[in-house]
């Protein structure tokens, strides 16, 4: 019975003829036909060809010439030739033997993964996604309403004077006093930025990549953005280390090896470089311009702008074949509270430990450079660029912290913010030029392992010019049109 299910797959003639040419030429014992090795030979397969290359040492370069002519004569890969045949076959059989009952109303499933891949219909959700998980929960809720409680409420009331009263109290060097509770001090800086404003919109964006990640949302997002990608010399599978980019960027740059040419690795090194806003920085910039909703469409507008620009201009510059992009998609689901808990924990958990050391040791480099001067130096240097752009000198030490960390760096112009130094207009500017600024140094070292010293420099010089430049060109902009934003 079994016997007579076989079915041997027919293939084009040209194909044929070069299984029945390499057919002929084996002459030794196999334990598969003569036509499975045939097949195994022209999808080049590395162990059946060292094993017919020691069996028929006489006849092998013959049969090499036969598998490069029959690859020259497809424009595809003779593995994906056969494997489409065995699938066409495959279903062939599936509908011979399988009788499906025809279902008078259509899954609710089915139709809600087939409009989120719709061009048409899939941009409006994800701007729906991108709306209220990010900009509403994100931005509003945990760098609105979260920080606001634990910075002023928390800290400004309790934390920050209680320990000023401490250490002022019991410790009598000043310079130790400025490192604790200073200006910049560990403690009144460093601690008050990890957990006050950073911890509350880190958590809240894990949250929602959790749930979002959870309903299988992310192989869909990956099929919509394909044709879209393929213009910056990038396949739908680039969308999974450019979306975990707003969660930590360093991670992302680390993800990106999963992407299987080099092109393809250097355009996403750079795009999440210079356009993919860290979640902490991305959540202190919706809360900055949570209040002002036209200055934040120009800000998503000219990111995206510089997104797509430099992703088409490095395609165009850089060689290589267009990406060929397959992705098996999981069906839909209802977003489990218990995974979504356990994912944001566990996220949540190694930001934490990975960022708040980061930020003691920052708080101890600048007061380190305050005492030494390198770091008013630094703020001098870069205080030429920010007036360049039309940003108050203030903005200097904001930009000098966004090299530390990003999110350092977004939060200095929320002190600002608060402190009326900025502008509608400034405020719009800087977000821009914050969110283009130079990676964080974390980031640096890991474009620089991955991508190579040479390779991570240039990357580095090019984003920190072309910053400045696209803050100089949006303030020219508004001041021309006379818009206040």
């Amino acid at each position: 019975m079994l016997r007579n299910f076989y079915r041997k797959i027919g293939y084009d003639d040209p194909l044929e003829l070069s299984l029945s040419r390499l057919e002929s030429l084996l002459l030794s014992d196999y334990t598969l036909s003569k036509r499975s090795i045939s097949l195994l030979l022209l999808q080049e397969d590395t162990e059946i060809l060292g094993l017919v290359k020691e069996r028929e040492k006489e006849r092998f370069s013959e049969i090499t010439t036969i598998i490069e002519e029959t690859k020259a004569h497809y424009s595809q890969p003779l593995l994906l030739i056969i494997s489409q045949r065995r699938q066409e076959e495959a279903s062939r059989i599936a509908r011979s033997a399988i009788s499906l009952k025809e279902k008078h109303r259509r899954s609710i499933k089915g139709y809600l993964s087939k409009i989120m891949m719709n061009p048409l219909t899939g941009g409006p959700i994800l701007l729906a996604v991108l709306y209220y998980g990010l900009y509403k929960f994100v931005g509003t809720f945990g760098a609105g309403v979260l920080v606001d409680f634990l910075e002023e409420k928390v800290f400004g009331n309790f934390i920050n004077p209680f320990m000023i009263n401490i250490i002022t109290r019991y410790i009598h060097f000043e310079l130790l006093q400025d490192l604790l509770v200073g200006e910049y001090g560990i403690i009144t800086l460093g601690v008050r930025y990890a957990v006050a404003i950073i911890l509350p919109i880190v958590a809240t964006f894990f949250f929602a990549f959790a749930i979002v990640e959870d309903t299988g949302y992310l192989p869909r997002l990956a099929m919509l953005v394909d044709r879209m990608f393929k213009r910056i010399g990038l396949s739908g599978r680039a969308v999974i280390p450019l979306v975990l980019g707003f969660g930590c960027d360093t991670m992302a740059t680390m993800v990106t090896r999963t992407l299987p040419t080099k092109r393809e690795r250097i355009i996403a090194t750079l795009l999440l470089a210079l356009a993919i806003p860290c979640s902490a920085q991305m959540g202190v910039i919706l809360g900055l311009l949570g209040d002002k909703p036209i200055g934040l469409i120009v800000w998503l507008g000219v990111i995206i702008a510089v997104f797509m620009f430099i992703g088409y201009l490095a395609a165009k510059i850089m060689p290589g074949e267009m990406p060929t992009f397959y992705m098996e998609i999981p069906p839909l689901r209802l977003p489990k509270l218990s995974n979504i808990l356990r994912k944001t924990w566990f996220r949540l958990r190694w930001y934490f430990l990975e960022i708040l050391p980061i930020f003691l040791i920052a708080s101890f480099i600048i007061w380190l450079g305050q005492i030494t001067g390198v770091f008013n130096f630094l703020v001098k240097l870069l205080g030429f660029p920010v007036r360049w752009i039309g940003l108050p000198n203030e903005a200097a030490v904001a930009f000098l912290f966004g090299f530390f960390r990003r999110d350092y760096g977004a939060a200095g112009l929320y002190d600002l913010k608060k402190a009326g130094l900025l502008s509608g207009n400034q405020l719009v500017i800087a977000c821009v030029t914050l969110t283009l600024f130079l990676p964080c140094i974390a980031q640096l070292m890991i474009n620089v392992k991955e991508r190579g010293i040479r390779m991570g420099i240039a990357m580095s010089i090019f984003i920190l010019f072309f910053s400045f430049g696209t803050g100089y060109i949006l303030n020219i902009l508004l001041t021309l049109f006379s818009l206040h934003l």
